[in-house]
């Protein structure tokens, strides 16, 4: 990520963005259906009283996991609306949640940052108009230039790539203890990941897991210590966690 990129060269990205989805889903959903490997040692999360799973059973293979998946990230009309009317609202609110944790030290100017599942990239926006210049994002859908093509269950990341990462979309996940591992793995010593999570409350139709309990989600975090847990008003999200991870083993 260029240290000189400007906040303000971010929003023209829209016009891009709207002009490439048609064949980006397309090209995608190609992709995936024909040649997408499988996840590497793949396997069930362990049963976790306070996460409950949904539709494992009905998916044939990981691919399959994956294009259901994409049917949402790539759907035309939800990735025109998230590129027009949604975009200033989402990019103003989650730079006001970046804001505050810069206040708590939690999140600096000098910090390289991953935002996890971050479809077309508002989140990695919002970092880079708060002065987090060195910021990206990951998504099953590549959206240039703010997100790149990666799945949050194998980051394409080395170990301690990152100081923060941040993630809204924990429902998502089909392998939930994959999910933090990865997050886990590529922060560094001493990195702070941030999540906004819905407890209690049913996802949509495509989320793979319902999180019923705060508690299930910092089990899975081993080598990580809670910061804070708190209310927050975030599109339907209502907790944030925060954790740093542990600087020795």
């Amino acid at each position: 990520m260029p240290a000189d990129a400007k906040p303000r060269a971010l929003l023209p990205v829209r016009p891009l963005l709207l002009l490439s989805i048609p064949f980006l889903s397309l090209l995608l959903l190609y992709g995936y259906s024909s040649s997408a490997p499988p996840l590497p040692n793949a396997r069930a999360s362990p049963p976790n009283p306070h996460i409950r799973m949904r539709r494992g059973a009905a998916f044939r293979s990981y691919d399959d996991y994956l294009r259901h998946q994409l049917n949402k990230t790539l759907d035309p009309r939800l990735r025109r609306v998230w590129a027009t009317r949604d975009w200033r609202r989402k990019v103003d609110a989650f730079a006001r949640a970046f804001r505050a944790l810069q206040a708590e030290g939690l999140l600096s100017n000098a910090s390289r940052a991953l935002c996890v599942g971050a479809r077309l990239g508002q989140e990695v926006a919002a970092l880079r108009l708060v002065g987090v210049p060195d910021a990206v994002g990951i998504d099953l859908a590549p959206a240039p230039p703010l997100v790149v093509r990666g799945d949050f269950h194998a980051q394409p990341f080395g170990d301690g790539a990152f100081d923060f990462e941040f993630s809204n979309v924990f429902d998502h996940a089909l392998y939930p203890d994959r999910f933090v591992a990865e997050i886990e793995r590529t922060l560094r010593p001493g990195g702070v990941a941030v999540l906004h999570v819905a407890v209690h409350r049913r996802g949509d139709k495509y989320s793979a897991n319902d999180l019923l309990d705060v508690d299930g989600l910092l089990a899975l975090f081993r080598r990580s210590e809670v910061v804070r847990v708190s209310k927050v008003d975030a599109f339907g999200l209502d907790t944030e966690v925060v954790l740093r991870k542990k600087r020795s083993p």
